[in-house]
């Protein structure tokens, strides 16, 4: 990351981080058999990106239990994912603690994903001229992507994140953040359900999206597409707009980013140092004592 000169805010995506190393790293557990391997990626990212980015604010957002507003709009949404393990969900009480220890906001709100709160904060970010990025290992985030916000991004190995910008996200689909949306209108996303048009490929929906630029425009122009993309297009046009909808994450819900709430402060040290050791993390302990003597945090900002 480059701060070019402006202040910088750091997003995380608190369960996509938990899944990417729960799923990445070994099953370490302690003397007494507590799985703690999300603990632990969770607090080595942390570390990493306050050693390393040195963020002027810092703030992670997570998604509550139960169903969210995309349900209402579609009852089968993410009907096909299979629950991850309650080892799993039983480590997130332990970061929401790491968290607090690192005296770094929560951000989380009832029928709303974690993406939302994110799109919704780095929209606010923007506004004040903030730099912001997004660190998850989700790619849905990429239709966030602007000139003043980009994408850290852990998808293959947990130890190399990817930065993308809008030039990187051009290069992966060969269309622009704000298309990612409509390219599931389109194509659906199995991984979420969302069903998009029967029939559609990624290839015919970078291909109408790179000539007509979004549905709206496609379907403006439908009488001109002819043959089975036509037909196709013609039969599904609720799936269509109704995918669009279920994959576009929301950048105005009623949560207020308060950037003096996100000031990069020091961790709480003893509280810090107490839940390495009971959770056994000795080389984290280690990372620990180097960082407060290469990289002490800012304690304010303002």
């Amino acid at each position: 990351m480059k701060n070019e000169g402006r202040k910088k805010l750091i997003l995380i995506d608190g369960n996509a981080i938990i899944h990417r190393a729960f799923h990445a790293l070994p099953p370490f557990r302690t003397s007494s058999g507590e799985l703690v391997n999300a603990v632990y990626g969770f607090a080595s990212i942390l570390l990493n990106l306050l050693n390393n980015e040195r963020p002027d604010y810092i703030s992670v957002a997570f998604d509550l239990k139960g169903k969210t507003f995309r349900h209402e709009q579609y009852e089968d949404y993410k009907a096909t994912r299979v629950k991850a393990p309650d080892e799993l969900y039983e480590q997130i009480p332990r970061i929401k603690e790491l968290v607090a220890a690192f005296k770094i906001p929560i951000f989380e709100m009832e029928g709303f994903e974690a993406d939302d709160v994110l799109g919704t904060l780095a929209k606010q970010a923007e506004k004040e001229g903030v730099l912001t990025y997004i660190v998850t290992g989700d790619m849905d985030t990429l239709q966030l992507v602007t000139e003043n916000t980009k994408v850290y991004s852990y998808t293959g190995k947990f130890s190399s994140p990817i930065i993308y910008d809008i030039h990187k996200v051009l290069g992966k689909y060969g269309l622009k953040p704000v298309q990612i949306a409509d390219m599931k209108g389109l194509q659906g996303d199995s991984s979420d359900n969302i069903k998009g048009v029967t029939g559609i490929g990624p290839k015919t929906a970078k291909k109408l999206l790179q000539e007509y630029g979004n549905l709206e425009n496609i379907y403006k122009n439908l009488d001109k597409i002819k043959g089975s993309v036509g037909e196709k297009l013609k039969n599904d046009k609720d799936k269509a707009f109704l995918s669009r909808d279920l994959a576009t994450i929301k950048t105005d819900m009623e949560i207020k980013l308060d950037l003096r709430e996100c000031i990069t402060h020091e961790y709480d040290e003893e509280v810090l140092r107490s839940i390495f050791e009971k959770f056994e993390f000795k080389s984290l302990l280690k990372r620990l004592e180097e960082f407060k003597k290469s990289s002490p945090l800012q304690g304010s900002l303002f």
